[in-house]
């Protein structure tokens, strides 16, 4: 077995998918045809190319081909495998999947050719590249019972005392001696950790669970950050209105985690209402966009969308068992001024977008398409919900309101030359007065709009 986390903590991607190794031995299978590998360092003139098949009989590669080729990369590896399948398209496709990853990674400049010989990029938004999460060791509350025999095992301390002191976090000479105490003389400072039974690691597993210690650090923990993440709803959404919402960092069972959620709220192509310069209410007409949007092909009666990321990795599959999906239909968007039937998704032109950041993220399963719907988490996720609601609240409400203003103003508007027309009649006035008449209401009915824009 292969596993990235007995000895230290990480906030990283993971393993994804099948791996390279499967992929190469499914096309093996299928067009019966190698994987061809272009390889270049920066300083070399030239780049490599194999073709290569995998022996499955001795588990080795096997090299048909290796010769020095001209490459326009600079550096960097390219892998090719062909294969038969099935593409897709839809909220499972490829192209969503790479959409999504380009939502919760701003920097990243992603370039697709599909099947049909289209071509897409999805631009960076930003040149700016996050900081590299830092490595902590495992907290005692995180480590199950399998984990502890093995970092029992693997341990250079020579003592039981200095293992829970050197490889564990949040562990001092106090809290190793309390420990110890509590297994009732089975073990003691001087202990051997490699030489220590599978019913003494026992006592020891349950004897660290009693002990009360301090909550692990939060500062191994990047996430995507309000303004990038903005920045990659913009530039990926078709949306009227965007905010972000990230609450500060949590722990669950020894785990730290962070939650991020954002909203994109309107319709694509739906005129908007603003105010000029001027004071004045106008509407404007946005352009078509290729973008995802809150309303794309979906109508007045479909629920919002919700985008699932875990550690910057879009999350497709197994919706309704996910921690965000219960998260977001816990939420009583009713009181935000929402249609929501109980137990179900928000009926609205939103996409809702949640994140979570953690060193170790509790998937459902080992095929990691959802995430565990801990207390913890879930407690989380609901508060960051509700700020979101609250916002998209107000929001609401101020569209409303200019809705409203428009809609006065526009009759008040209608009648202004037939008012003008009134008081020539009453007052004797010239055309030039009348006209002058006019365009002086027209100026305080719009005063009256930037007063009220300026004090709020």
């Amino acid at each position: 077995l292969y596993g990235s986390k007995f000895h230290g903590l990480r906030q990283s991607r993971g393993q994804q998918g099948m791996g390279i190794s499967a992929a190469g031995m499914y096309g093996q299978l299928t067009p019966a045809r190698p994987m061809r590998i272009l390889s270049r360092i920066e300083d070399e003139k030239r780049a490599s190319e194999m073709l290569v098949s995998i022996d499955t009989s001795r588990n080795r590669p096997d090299i048909h081909r290796k010769r020095r080729v001209a490459w326009r990369k600079r550096h960097g590896t390219r892998v090719e495998v062909e294969m038969e399948g099935r593409y897709s398209h839809g909220e499972h496709s490829v192209e969503m999947y790479l959409k999504q990853t380009a939502i919760a990674n701003p920097h990243v400049t992603l370039r697709f050719t599909n099947p049909s010989g289209k071509k897409l990029v999805f631009r960076r938004s930003t040149d700016v590249l996050p900081p590299l999460p830092g490595r902590i060791k495992p907290h005692p509350h995180g480590v199950e019972l399998g984990q502890l025999i093995q970092m029992l095992h693997d341990t250079p301390s020579r003592t039981l005392r200095r293992f829970l002191e050197d490889d564990f976090s949040r562990i001092g000479v106090k809290t190793a001696a309390k420990i110890i105490e509590r297994t009732r003389g089975r073990l003691t400072e001087r202990s051997n950790p490699r030489r220590i039974a599978h019913s003494q690691a026992t006592q020891l597993h349950r004897a660290i669970r009693r002990e009360k210690i301090l909550a692990p650090r939060t500062d191994c923990l990047v996430p995507i950050g309000e303004e990038r993440l903005l920045e990659g709803l913009r530039k990926e959404l078709d949306a009227d209105f965007f905010f972000v919402v990230t609450r500060p960092p949590a722990v669950y069972r020894g785990n730290s985690f962070q939650v991020e959620v954002g909203i994109a709220w309107g319709r694509p192509g739906r005129a908007v209402l603003a105010v000029d310069a001027e004071g004045r209410i106008v509407r404007r007409h946005k352009r078509k966009s290729a973008k995802i949007g809150p309303a794309e092909k979906r109508s007045a009666e479909d629920p919002a969308r919700v985008l699932r990321f875990a550690n910057r990795v879009p999350l497709l599959y197994q919706r309704s068992s996910c921690a965000i999906t219960k998260s977001v239909k816990q939420t009583n968007w009713r009181g935000y001024g929402l249609r929501q039937q109980k137990g179900s998704l928000p009926v609205a032109p939103m996409v809702i977008v949640a994140h979570v950041a953690s060193v170790w993220v509790p998937f459902t399963s080992e095929s990691k398409e959802a995430v565990s719907a801990l207390p913890e988490i879930t407690h989380e996720l609901v508060l960051a919900l509700q700020e979101a609601g609250r916002k998209l609240a107000s929001h609401i409400h101020r569209d409303e309101q200019l809705e409203r203003e428009y809609e006065k103003r526009t009759y008040i508007e209608s009648y202004l030359p037939h008012v003008g027309a009134g008081l020539q009649e009453i007052l004797a006035l010239s055309d030039e007065e009348r006209d002058r008449t006019v365009e002086r209401l027209d100026t305080i009915l719009h005063t009256s709009r930037q007063s009220k824009a300026k004090q709020t």
